[in-house]
């Protein structure tokens, strides 16, 4: 299992400290949410503020775009420091396109769906894609409560792509449950506020060890 701890909880005022603090603990990977107030209500940030930290971080920066016609952008992630970069099958008419120049920079490529997307919806693309995120809570807010009803999502995704590919599930992920999205076929972990509060580094050891036992 792998822990993408979402930045969009972090105290920005220190925000270099929490990354290391996060991976010092054993997170391999950090989340980065982008909104547009478009595509989600809210706003968060561009790529000037994780490319702030590339060089303070060795962790591989997991670009989560929540905006709309993300082609526009592409480019500007990767010269930030992405590693990899996921869009919404929501979000764009040119999916195929978009997963296709991600994979060209060398970055993997993700492709993201709401809780109400239909799984369907992204089944052409599986094979142009390095991993699958599925929302487990509206996007676009954090501290939200996980939504079961995406587990049918997840556990059909895992039977279908075998157990070498990566799931990513995003959204009121903590303590109470993360075990149990790991049963059902998630590899790969994101979790905001269970992370970034006042034990940053006891949070993410506890739970990577959560999964562990």
């Amino acid at each position: 299992m792998i822990l993408s701890p979402s930045i969009l909880s972090a105290d920005f005022s220190k925000l270099g400290e929490c990354v290391e603090l996060t991976e010092k603990a054993g997170a391999k990977w950090l989340h980065i949410d982008v909104m547009d107030g478009i595509f989600v209500p809210n706003i968060s940030f561009g790529a000037c503020v994780y490319k702030s930290i590339r060089d303070k971080s060795k962790l591989f920066f997991d670009v989560h775009l929540m905006i709309t016609e993300p082609e526009r952008y592409l480019e500007d992630f990767k010269n930030a420091g992405a590693d990899g970069i996921t869009i919404h099958v929501e979000a764009t008419k040119k999916v195929s396109d978009c997963l296709k120049q991600i994979r060209s920079y060398g970055l993997k490529a993700g492709l993201a769906l709401n809780p109400e997307t239909d799984v369907n919806e992204i089944l052409p693309y599986l094979n142009e894609t390095d991993m699958i995120l599925v929302m487990s809570v509206h996007p676009g807010y954090g501290g939200q409560k996980y939504i079961e009803g995406v587990n049918e999502k997840i556990k059909f995704l895992r039977d279908k792509m075998g157990k070498d590919f990566n799931i990513e599930v995003d959204g009121g992920i903590n303590m109470s449950n993360i075990k149990k999205v790991v049963g059902l076929g998630a590899n790969i972990i994101v979790a905001g506020s269970a992370v970034f509060n006042d034990n940053i580094a006891g949070s993410t050891k506890a739970l990577i060890r959560e999964c562990e036992i």
